[in-house]
């Protein structure tokens, strides 16, 4: 076996298990702070889910805020609202609580404490100066993986546009993952953030720059979600979460150290200009960008379809690969994931205006077939009228 060199650091500790959320305060403790904000949408407030935190720090009696303006596809002002309220707190340290949308903001909030200047400043690859306010993630959604990935999505709300920090020291110092937290995730929830993890996973294993490591998580979180997202959207039970907590988290160490691809370039575009939550963005055009890549890599789509559950045994390798695609088609209407054209607010017009964006998107590089934005275009306009 051929192989460039490369290098991998995993930033992040990981407890996962029921009831690590109880550990929270003495993981702040651990971290030498003092004061802490809590970031949580108002969905996950209401839900409940933040009041283990609160009663963990009121427990090893540590000081602590809330800042709960968090929304899909999180936007620079938020962040820097965030950030004045976490100074003026005198915060040391981030607990992020939610889906994604509340770790990016977390993450970008940790840059701002110990950085100069807004958050756009610093959206690029390994642009900080110094670690940031260290942030402790508790993910409760099954997809992002952002509890352990070293980068945040923020959009620049001049230029409607997505900008991604790429540095490990944005990764969150711990991960407390509790499968119980994802028992009662709305159905429509768990299947967007279902499908954002498995393409995660997807364009982890097949992009350009894939390594033996991320291949290996990546295929195993394939299999986790292919054999745990429709129970947990049908009837979640705490195996099936668990299942899925695992995929994700799984997911997000691979695409995390490797890198994402095509569907994310264009699901990123789309959240960008109409603001559509980014794993329903990511599910609508799995399966076009899918087929559009199988060429590029027969062997490797033909394993996604294997470890999906797919029998190949009579077919050729070629067929398996393509077998890839029906295969997650089957997943995104098994757990009824909305067609484009479902959403209104999405206008044909703008889809050559969206291929651009697509193609100016870091990792378009890393797609594992060439793509300019007259591809994308293509691909825009055929997922559009499936």
């Amino acid at each position: 076996m051929t192989l460039k060199n490369y290098s991998i650091i995993f930033p992040t500790r990981i407890e996962f298990g029921e009831g690590v959320i109880e550990s929270v305060g003495k993981e702040v403790k651990a971290l030498n702070a003092k004061s802490a904000m809590i970031v949580a949408d108002k969905g996950v407030i209401e839900a409940g889910l933040v009041k283990p935190v609160e009663d963990a720090l009121k427990k090893e009696n540590i000081s602590f805020v809330l800042f709960d303006e968090i929304v899909p596809n999180p936007r620079d002002y938020n962040v820097e609202k965030g950030s004045a309220v976490a100074k003026m707190a005198g915060v040391d340290a981030l607990i992020a609580v939610g889906g994604g949308s509340s770790m990016d903001t977390a993450k970008a909030i940790g840059v701002l404490l110990t950085h100069q200047g807004r958050i756009n400043d610093w959206c690029g690859e390994n642009l900080l100066e110094r670690d940031i306010t260290p942030v402790i993630a508790i993910p409760t959604t099954a997809g992002t993986g952002s509890e352990v990935t070293p980068f945040a999505v923020i959009t620049d709300t001049v230029l409607s546009e997505k900008l991604n920090i790429f540095d490990n020291k944005v990764a969150p110092k711990v991960a407390l993952i509790d499968p119980s937290t994802i028992l009662k995730l709305p159905s429509k929830i768990m299947a967007a953030c279902g499908i954002d993890a498995m393409t995660h996973a997807v364009e982890a294993y097949t992009c350009k720059i894939a390594t033996p490591h991320t291949d290996a998580f990546a295929l195993y979180a394939i299999e986790l979600i292919s054999k745990n997202l429709r129970g947990a959207v049908d009837n979640p039970d705490l195996e099936n979460c668990t299942g899925m907590m695992l995929g994700s988290t799984i997911a997000g160490l691979a695409f995390g150290f490797s890198d994402t691809a095509g569907v994310h370039c264009m699901a990123e575009a789309l959240g960008g200009r109409y603001d559509i939550p980014h794993g329903v963005a990511n599910a609508m055009i799995l399966p076009t960008v899918t087929n559009y890549n199988v060429v590029a890599d027969i062997k490797k789509y033909a394993k996604v379809a294997r470890t999906m559950g797919v029998d190949t045994s009579e077919m050729n390798e070629e067929e398996a690969a393509y077998a890839s695609v029906d295969a997650l088609e089957k997943l995104c209407n098994d757990v009824d994931i909305p067609k484009m054209k479902e959403y209104a607010c999405i206008n044909p017009d703008d889809f050559e205006e969206l291929s651009m964006a697509a193609e100016k998107n870091v990792s378009t590089k890393d797609n594992p077939r060439e793509v300019t934005a007259k591809e994308f275009y293509k691909l825009f306009i055929k997922a559009y009228n499936k």
